[in-house]
């Protein structure tokens, strides 16, 4: 079988629509899904082609291919899309960050003089917002970045006090900020007035729609199937994600509802410190970080999902609970009000505020109708609106918009 530029090309002479081709600067270390059908470069595949600059927590090319496949490094091939491994670890020193950064620039140029893309797209506004702006001047192409969090809370709400070490990174992040909407054409909000905090930001060129869940494989159980009753939180640090007021809030109600569990799943390397809010708590759970299929099997058996974020760009978390006809419960920080219709879908409750979370548990707790009402018109909008189909489309546009603005 022919590469997919190959058969691309071929197209070319029977008029089909040319693609727009896509450089993508990646900066998470989790490697990308072996299951075709959710990972979202090849569903893009149908509109975009194009190269992923891919860092990953693997340390040899041995673990890449018993992931992926025999030949799968240094190159991988999902549909249009090529990614391009650079192998790390999850401890990674001062060296190994510029190791990385010059795979960003060199394999960046290496790419484009192979075959030219037309767009750059970066994750986040911090150091790979930066080094896809020098890409962008290198090359001449337009560029993307993608606004991944609550940018103006960074890092100042990862601790109850926070040190002069959290104050210089978020100085960082805002630095970075500016200067990567500076060298952007245009931003992928993941919620309207992202950026509204910053005076000079405010007029920013920006595209507003939900990052890339698999709602399509991701369904609810028979009720009959789910004998636990739990709430249930998804995300790390625990201090931003607030567990420590849902596990204020649950242990008010615990009495009241001995049934009913609390588990939260994350990694979390100060978890005795966790514990220790817990006061011995039997009915609360902390359970490691696991691959993503297995927390979506914890995720479709809970009874309400919690995230009473400091700091939230979106939460994934509340999609993946949303597809799974899971009612939700959100602070009022970030995209999370985007996510959850307070009333309809789940409630929303003042961000820090653990008796408010413990009344919305309580209603939710004791009335089953509301948690089915909830949960079904949480499963309609994933499904609907969403979706795979919807991403990508909204993915596109933003490409083509990009491309058709001067400047």
């Amino acid at each position: 079988m022919g590469s997919p530029f190959e058969s691309k090309k071929a197209g070319a002479d029977l008029n089909v629509p040319r693609r727009r081709r896509i450089l993508y600067v990646h900066s998470t270390l989790m490697p990308p899904p072996v299951d075709l059908s959710t990972d979202r470069f090849y569903l893009l595949s149908g509109e975009l082609e194009g190269d992923i600059l891919q860092p990953i927590w693997f340390q040899s090319p041995a673990q890449v291919e018993a992931m992926f496949g025999p030949g799968s490094y240094p190159v991988y091939t999902a549909g249009n899309f090529r990614y391009h491994w650079f192998l790390s670890s999850t401890a990674q020193g001062i060296g190994n960050r510029l190791a990385t950064f010059w795979f960003y620039i060199r394999k960046g140029l290496e790419v484009y003089r192979q075959r030219r893309f037309e767009c750059i797209v970066a994750y986040s506004h911090m150091t790979t917002g930066l080094f896809a702006g020098a890409l962008k001047l290198l090359t001449g192409t337009r560029l993307i970045t993608e606004i991944a969090t609550t940018p103006h809370l960074v890092y100042i709400t990862e601790s109850p006090v926070p040190d002069w070490r959290h104050r210089i990174r978020k100085l960082y992040s805002d630095i970075s900020l500016h200067l990567s909407m500076l060298l952007s054409n245009r931003a992928h909000f993941l919620f309207p007035d992202q950026l509204s905090p910053y005076p000079l930001l405010r007029k920013v060129r920006n595209s507003v729609f939900h990052e890339f869940v698999p709602v399509g494989a991701i369904d609810r159980p028979p009720r009959e199937e789910n004998p636990e009753l739990y709430a249930l939180l998804v995300g790390a640090p625990w201090y931003l994600k607030g567990a420590d007021v849902l596990i204020e809030a649950f242990l008010s109600l615990s009495d009241e509802f001995p049934e009913f569990k609390l588990r939260i799943l994350g990694y979390f390397p100060d978890i005795e410190q966790l514990r220790s809010l817990a006061h011995g708590s039997t009915q609360i759970e902390f359970l490691k970080a696991r691959p993503n299929p297995e927390a979506i099997e914890i995720i479709r058996r809970a009874t309400v999902v919690v995230l009473p974020s400091r700091c939230e760009g979106m939460g994934r978390v509340l999609i993946e609970g949303m597809a799974a006809g899971i009612p939700l419960i959100g602070s009022n920080i970030g995209g999370i009000p985007f996510m959850i219709r307070d009333q309809d879908n789940g409630f929303i409750v003042p961000v820090g505020n653990a008796p408010a979370l413990a009344d919305r548990l309580r209603r939710l707790f004791t009335d089953n109708d509301m948690r089915h009402r909830m949960g079904a018109r949480g499963y309609a909008r994933a499904h609907e609106e969403l979706n795979e189909t919807v991403y990508v489309r909204e993915f596109v546009r933003m490409v083509e918009a990009t491309m058709q603005r001067s400047g």
